[in-house]
């Protein structure tokens, strides 16, 4: 809550105890007069207690960073740790200035006219005449989350120019038009407007589309422009592997420290997408919000871990519980019940989650199996899942949450619709068309934006720095025994390279790049 508004409640009640004569009132006039004082005190308490709320939802939101930090620090290799590391810390970085001079008036400027649908919005530039900071705090939370994204995706491979650039571009322009057209009362899909599309609006609560597909779809754009790690797919000379050469990370503990980290966020993410703490049936909007969290989390994690164990035995003979599948199942649940977290039953919440962990290990195996390198599989847990967890409203709304929610039940999930006997899939379609919105939308800026960065050669790393690592690149920081083996492996190419000249090879063009990559796969 801003100064002024404190300002004008603490004047209204000095006001109206100043104006009381209780020497010439009756008895009524000075129990209305109290009841005046008692309601601005009241007030005052509600917007003070609605601030320390969104605080503390920001601050869990804001430590989800903390948890990719980990996450993306224990899915590289070790060479490259402090590079992502920093990229992380860049992304915090980069979303608050951008969020902070365009980006929230792009995302929520004019939103007091809720009559007008807008496309974008077009005031409150700088933070200029805007009274509620918290507001700006923790959607600028959730701004720095959809970046983050893309962090682990492009791991061990990208320059640090591209990074703050797309980082500066998404927070500050491609995120806050989706948040605008989605969740500000102008926006043409938004829920909250005074006359929502197709009378229901697109119903994302905490922003399973918003923040995970637009971040998620944005990393597969990138990914797939700038290619796969060397080595990961192809050998030095470019001649594709029969089998994908893996690269795991260098620590579990990390990326199980990281899971955890965000799952604990995640309460934050969810239950302050509320806004307010104060007023009816907010109790009931919080406590079903966290309750699907958990139970969405937990289902998509036991999914995800017994799936992957029954592939993995039909194919070797010998099944494995896997950690990964486990960790990334979980946050797959947690990112599906974003969008209707607060408008489903908890029994549609252990639904939505088993199929979160199918659909994870489902669009693995399709990257995978198109060559396209996700260091830390970004792509599967919140692109796909964005996508699920908004879908997963139009199967599911239940009519008394949303009620609760929205204040309407006029459309309710095709589920519900149906045990009605009326078939009614007016959300459903909704749902689809917010989702084909923010596809295009990230597609048709995302993608020459990455094109234009690797024209200029400013997109992906030199390959020799990608060798050796980026933290010795571009960091100056490395362990020396891996400065040791790099140097090995060059001098033995050199030793080799000059054999093949003397004994008039047929690789007579052959380059420092073409270096052993299943050795420097495991560096």
């Amino acid at each position: 809550m801003s100064s002024s508004v404190r300002t004008s409640l603490y004047e209204a009640c000095k006001s109206t105890q100043s104006n009381s004569t209780f020497s010439n009132s009756t008895l009524d006039d000075a129990l209305s007069r109290q009841e005046q004082i008692f309601r601005c005190i009241s007030e005052s308490n509600a917007n003070s207690i609605d601030t320390f709320f969104l605080l503390y939802a920001s601050s869990l939101v804001f430590f989800m960073q903390a948890g990719f930090a980990m996450l993306c620090a224990g899915s590289v290799r070790k060479k490259n740790v402090t590079n992502t590391m920093l990229k992380n810390l860049l992304d915090a970085c980069g979303a608050a200035l951008g969020f902070y001079s365009v980006g929230y008036a792009f995302a929520y400027g004019g939103s007091e006219d809720a009559g007008k649908k807008t496309f974008i919005g077009m005031s409150n530039f700088f933070l200029q005449d805007v009274d509620n900071y918290m507001f700006w705090l923790f959607q600028f939370a959730f701004a720095a989350t959809s970046a983050t994204i893309v962090a682990g995706t492009l791991a061990e491979r990208c320059q640090m120019t591209a990074y703050l650039c797309y980082s500066i571009a998404l927070t500050g322009f491609v995120y806050p038009v989706v948040a605008h057209s989605i969740w500000s009362q102008q926006g043409f899909l938004s829920a909250t407007a005074q006359d929502p599309l197709w009378g229901t609006g697109f119903i994302d609560f905490a922003g399973s589309t918003v923040v995970h597909l637009t971040g998620g779809f944005t990393a597969l754009i990138a990914t797939y422009l700038l290619g796969p790690r060397r080595g990961r797919f192809y050998d030095a000379k470019g001649k594709q592997l029969e089998v994908p050469n893996p690269m795991p990370g260098h620590s579990a503990a990390l990326q199980m420290l990281g899971t955890f980290i965000l799952w604990f966020g995640w309460y934050g993410f969810i239950v302050g997408s509320a806004i307010t703490i104060i007023g009816p049936n907010q109790d009931k909007i919080i406590s079903t919000s966290a309750v699907n969290t958990t139970l969405s989390a937990a289902s998509s994690c036991f999914s995800a871990l017994l799936v992957n164990y029954v592939i993995v035995e039909r194919q070797s003979g010998e099944g494995e519980f896997s950690l990964l599948a486990a960790m990334n199942g979980c946050l797959s649940g947690l990112v599906a019940i974003t969008g209707g977290c607060a408008v489903i039953a908890p029994w549609a919440a252990i639904i939505v989650g088993l199929f979160a962990g199918l659909l994870y290990l489902f669009t693995s195996k399709v990257l995978v199996r198109v060559r396209i390198d996700d260091a830390v599989e970004a792509i599967p847990v919140h692109m796909t899942n964005g996508i699920w967890g908004s879908f997963a409203v139009g199967l599911f709304a239940a009519p008394s949450e949303l009620q609760l929610v929205y204040g309407k039940a006029n459309h309710v999930g095709l589920f519900y619709s149906w045990h009605q006997g009326s078939g009614d899939g007016t959300l459903l379609g909704v749902q689809c068309l917010g989702i084909l919105f923010v596809v295009g939308w990230v597609f048709c800026l995302m993608s020459p934006f990455f094109l234009f960065l690797n024209y200029k050669g400013w997109f992906r790393a030199d390959v020799l720095n990608e060798i050796a690592g980026l933290d010795l690149s571009y960091h100056d920081g490395v362990d020396m025994e891996l400065v040791t083996q790099i140097r090995n492996q060059r001098k033995n190419l050199h030793v080799n390279s000059r054999n093949r000249f003397s004994s008039n090879s047929a690789c007579p063009h052959h380059t420092a790049t073409h270096v052993d990559t299943s050795t420097d796969a495991s560096l």
